[in-house]
């Protein structure tokens, strides 16, 4: 069993279709099918299902590539170690993001970073907040910065940075929009726009207003916070969104209101796995982000 091979077969299996697989690998399709025929032979066993010119996996082949694909993220991991070892300063780190600290939080951190380590090269993989908890336990990425941080998960290990309130971000023309703060139960009669149901921002949102007996009227969604943005300035509802998402970025014809009722906050921090080391370029990176926010905190209070 090659290296290529398992490449090949992973490449096959997440297009369904030899033909693209061998376009995304820059290889001639004949090359990908007889490597395929050859790690099948070898195995003894049928790894896809032909449908003419597609094909999906066997329920052996499912099993076979859950293992591969570990297997293969271990291997990229020690070349990038022995590379990693020989100067962390140089190497490349691979993190996950949600939208919602995408604007601020994590150019900030990058930035102040490679002040210190200008040679650094950073691989950014942005994604829902469920997608990259499973990104890290899978392999896919060894860190991702999450709100709020998930404490007590059985193969991430969650480290806080900091806290935030949520704020209430009102189109220019709302009634309250010149309130100095206001109740949350005050928009128990408006529109909300939210982002889509499973998703942690707004399981946030909706626990809120439930704390006061109402369950939101959520009229519009998006699937990222500048949708979100957009959608409430275009007059299109109210919403609630993390304070550090509208720093430097307020958007046009809305205003932000602080709320005093509930106390609506949420935790920002950094996951990694347990039980799995992180790169040596990774574990200078973890180690600024807890020291960076912790000066940072200090600094503001």
């Amino acid at each position: 069993m090659e290296l290529k091979q398992i490449k090949y077969f992973i490449e096959v299996a997440k297009q369904e279709h030899v033909t693209r697989a061998a376009d995304t690998l820059h290889v001639a399709q004949s090359a990908v099918s007889r490597q395929i025929f050859n790690l099948e032979a070898e195995l003894g066993v049928d790894l896809f299902i032909r449908e003419g010119r597609n094909v999906r996996l066997t329920s052996i082949g499912k099993v076979f590539l859950d293992r591969m694909e570990n297997a293969v993220h271990v291997i990229d991991d020690v070349a990038q170690i022995i590379e990693e070892y020989t100067d962390p300063e140089m190497g490349t780190i691979h993190i996950g993001f949600p939208s919602s600290v995408a604007s601020y939080i994590l150019p900030t951190a990058i930035s102040a970073f490679r002040e210190i380590y200008p040679d650094v090269k950073f691989q950014l993989n942005q994604g829902s907040y469920y997608e990259l908890k499973e990104a890290v336990i899978k392999g896919e990425i060894n860190m991702a910065l999450l709100g709020p941080v998930p404490m007590k998960e059985k193969k991430l290990e969650g480290t806080i940075l900091f806290s935030e309130n949520m704020a209430a971000l009102l189109p220019a023309s709302h009634p309250l929009a010149g309130s100095d703060s206001l109740h949350l139960n005050q928009l128990r009669d408006d529109s909300f726009v939210l982002f889509p149901v499973d998703f942690v921002l707004r399981n946030i949102t909706i626990d809120a207003c439930k704390q006061l007996g109402f369950e939101p009227n959520v009229s519009f969604e998006g699937k990222d916070i500048d949708a979100i943005k957009g959608l409430v300035s275009a007059g299109l509802g109210v919403s609630l969104v993390p304070e550090i998402t509208l720093v430097d970025n307020l958007p046009r014809a809305t205003v932000k209101k602080p709320i005093t009722q509930p106390n609506v906050t949420r935790t920002v921090g950094v996951i990694v796995p347990k039980g799995r080391q992180l790169l040596p370029t990774e574990k200078l990176f973890y180690q600024f982000l807890k020291e960076f926010f912790m000066r940072l905190e200090q600094f503001q209070s």
